[in-house]
């Protein structure tokens, strides 16, 4: 096994560039997870690693998370920790990295009879991770993400705790055109808006496939999204807050899709 000891080898300085650069993921489809639990739920559901680093304590100490790294991945290398140290966007890293190839996104089918969220711009990567981790943990049919922050960045991989890789995720880059798409397969198409004018969600039937959209963390969906959905909904609010945060009324939005 090839030991690397020098942050300044090719192979390094790509990795850390795709860790930096949603440019450079976005045209090479490839993107870097780091931790030895993520690292195997990669490896464990499927997504393609084409190259991992290790450091000599993690072989040890992660003994079986690495293990099952290494039994899918073609490229092995041993870094030492001053090189785990340059490639790691935390400040405490476990010594496990992986470049992984990113699914296609645009290719991810829609099930017509599906529950799914559509984000549109959401820009906090901690909102999108946790956003992830709820639509799989309510078992939605995948999530839908138009615009914001890039759901293969570091923040955002880490936020969702391995859920990102196993959910279906559709990426498109206008909402309108994928509200549209979604009104063709027979979906219902609901803004969701902080407007007591709108229907009050819990009064909403989802007996067949249905989007729900979420806006921008500041702004909330724009004027097109809203008026290309068939219907607007509200979660009531009885404090004085004037809207939830974009986490918060997914989680609240993706109970009622599937309750």
């Amino acid at each position: 096994m090839e030991i690397i000891t020098s942050a300044n080898n090719d192979k390094i300085k790509y990795a850390r560039k795709l860790t930096a650069d949603s440019s450079l993921r976005r045209e090479s489809g490839r993107f870097v997870i780091e931790g030895a639990r993520l690292c195997a739920d990669a490896a464990s559901c499927g997504v393609i690693i084409e190259r991992a680093f290790v450091t000599g304590r993690a072989f040890e100490t992660y003994k079986s998370y690495v293990d099952a790294v290494t039994a899918v991945c073609g490229e092995v290398y041993e870094i030492d920790e001053a090189v785990a140290a340059k490639l790691s966007d935390t400040g405490n890293p476990q010594g496990v990295f992986c470049v992984c190839v990113k699914k296609d996104g645009a290719s991810v089918p829609l099930d017509p009879l599906g529950k799914y969220l559509a984000l549109e711009n959401v820009q906090d990567p901690s909102n999108a991770g946790a956003i992830c981790r709820t639509a799989e943990a309510l078992g939605l049919s995948g999530l839908v993400v138009c615009g914001g922050c890039d759901i293969y960045s570091p923040k955002v991989l880490r936020s969702a705790m391995g859920s990102s890789l196993r959910l279906d995720i559709i990426e498109e880059p206008d909402i309108v055109s994928f509200i549209a798409r979604a009104k063709e397969a027979g979906m219902l198409t609901l803004a969701a808006v902080p407007d007591s004018a709108a229907e009050d969600i819990r009064n909403i039937s989802f007996d067949g496939g249905c989007v729900c959209c979420i806006g921008n963390e500041g702004n909330g969906l724009t004027e097109s999204a809203k008026q290309a959905c068939d219907r607007a909904v509200t979660v009531p609010m009885k404090g004085k807050a004037e809207s939830l945060n974009a986490a918060a009324a997914a989680a609240i939005t993706a109970w009622e899709l599937v309750r």
